[in-house]
């Protein structure tokens, strides 16, 4: 049995797809106006951005028999933790001001691509990785069925 599950990030999508918009307007104005000849920078900003969106935009968290992998967008940016290394994992809410994507937090690293909630997972050795889910109760049961051999 396999647990798969991507969630989107909506306000990433939201607020980068916007500030997009707002440069393309910019620079379309700017073109048509002839206002400011140093505006070549819009474009490759924009491709720039819609390619964090396509690397950053959703987040897919995969248990199998082996592994619980997590992988940002269609991008390389993937982690996994072998089943056979991880001690526990338990249900958490991160602070606010954590916010998203990958990063060092106190005590281990975060993945995550929206909301609060978190499945932290602790390895055998100590190392701490909270991988922020819209469906952490689920996905922590799953983990703990796997580690129990039930699943």
């Amino acid at each position: 049995m396999r647990y798969k599950h991507t969630q989107i990030g909506w306000w990433t999508i939201l607020f980068v797809g916007g500030l997009v918009f707002v440069l393309a307007c910019l620079a379309a104005h700017i073109k048509w106006s002839r206002a400011v000849p140093g505006t070549v920078f819009f474009g490759p900003v924009c491709v720039v951005l819609i390619g964090c969106l396509i690397l950053f935009g959703s987040l897919t968290v995969t248990v199998d028999d082996t592994a619980v992998t997590v992988q940002f967008g269609l991008g390389p940016f993937r982690k996994s933790i072998p089943l056979r290394d991880i001690a526990y994992c338990r249900q958490v809410r991160n602070p606010w001001w954590w916010g998203w994507g990958i990063k060092r937090v106190p005590g281990g690293w975060m993945y995550s691509v929206s909301g609060l909630d978190s499945v932290e997972i602790v390895t055998k050795d100590g190392r701490m990785f909270r991988i922020g889910t819209d469906e952490p109760k689920v996905l922590a049961e799953f983990i703990e069925a796997k580690l129990k051999g039930v699943v």
